[in-house]
């Protein structure tokens, strides 16, 4: 795999850092890679590429609770205003005041919270996975977006959202799940899409509380070998370095991530500039094929579309894992939005000029 540049920012007085990834030249704009639960900064690696051969000064951190950077069992640190003053941390460490940021999953929740609170820092954002206005206002204000036309409510009070419902009342049972068999369980959850998974019940999040667990309910995770390689949209080096830093950090950490869930919506709340409302371009790249996080149609995407006021949005035929699963498509979408809507950040663009002649060949 590539060489990267490493990186290692401390912040919170130097009782807490952040890890990261850098490419590309340090002179050029910047771009900030953020993975969801569970990832570390390596997911990116084909982006970083991408951009870095572009100009870019492309990077992505192992976020908070993963990976190298700290990850202690205090749930609080993973409410998302905690996890602010560490990635502004990382932006300062790479000579920047303003960035291009990406998102995906929680990644994409932190995102959307970075740009609702510090708008400053965000010469535009991409989000995957999670759209803006519902996950960084909690839980309850997720299962408000159930479409109970796929989810009847007698069948699935939760919808989609019954696997993070479960986290409130069995957090150490969840972890534990996970921590039997690192390799087994994240061989199984980065499946590719389907489109036989459009407009039915997801089968990752909708029972959990019914089941008692995860998968079924089943005592630990399925054994690494009954999980097909071709199942799986991750390549092999990514996921056993993947692997290698859940069996280290442990799942505690990542899983703290969804705890927080009153704390991020007073956050959000009280810190918004513009009353809930996002300026800046926003690019946001649907998955035809996400099950549980639907954005093509239905309620989830409602706020987003009502509240970015310079939103585009396209869509990838992927399932959850867009970065992974297609990463030639995502790349593509962010560089034509970045052409398209954010000029100024192209490598080059203030120096060298851009110039099209009037005049036409016979």
């Amino acid at each position: 795999m590539t060489k990267y540049e490493e990186n290692l920012v401390s912040y919170n007085g130097g009782n807490k850092s952040i890890f990261y990834l850098a490419a590309g030249p340090k002179s050029g704009p910047l771009i900030i890679f953020m993975h969801g639960w569970p990832g570390i900064g390596r997911v990116w690696h084909r982006q970083l590429d991408a951009f870095a051969s572009l100009g870019f000064r492309a990077i992505a951190p192992d976020m908070p609770g993963y990976g190298r950077s700290t990850a202690r069992h205090v749930q609080s640190d993973y409410a998302l205003g905690n996890i602010i003053p560490g990635m502004l941390a990382v932006l300062a460490d790479a000579g920047h005041d303003q960035a291009v940021w990406v998102g995906h999953d929680w990644g994409s929740t932190f995102l959307w919270t970075l740009a609702n609170t510090h708008p400053h820092v965000c010469r535009a954002v991409v989000g995957l996975g999670i759209p803006f206005g519902v996950s960084e206002l909690g839980l309850n204000e997720m299962l408000k977006t159930v479409d109970r036309e796929i989810y009847p409510e007698d069948q699935y009070p939760h919808g989609q959202w019954s696997y993070q419902v479960f986290y409130e009342d069995n957090f150490e049972k969840v972890s534990a799940f996970f921590d039997k068999n690192p390799r087994g369980f994240l061989r199984w959850l980065h499946a590719k899409g389907t489109p036989l998974a459009v407009g039915k019940p997801a089968l990752m999040g909708a029972t959990t509380v019914k089941d008692g667990g995860w998968i079924g309910g089943q005592s630990s995770p399925p054994a690494p070998e009954t999980i097909p390689d071709e199942h799986i949209c991750m390549d092999k080096d990514t996921l056993d370095e993947l692997v290698s830093a859940m069996e280290k950090t442990g799942f505690g950490p990542a899983d703290s991530w969804y705890m927080n869930s009153q704390a991020n919506r007073e956050y959000n709340l009280k810190h918004t500039v513009h009353d809930g409302k996002l300026k800046m371009p926003v690019l946001f790249i649907n998955a035809r094929y996400d099950s549980v996080c639907e954005t093509v149609t239905g309620k989830f995407s409602r706020n987003m579309r009502t509240k970015c006021l310079n939103l585009t949005e396209t869509i990838v035929d992927a399932g959850h894992w867009v970065p992974s699963e297609k990463p030639e498509e995502m790349t593509a979408a962010i560089a034509r939005f970045l052409i398209n809507e954010v000029e100024d950040w192209w490598p080059g663009y203030w120096t060298n000029g851009w110039v099209k002649s009037n005049s036409k060949r016979e």
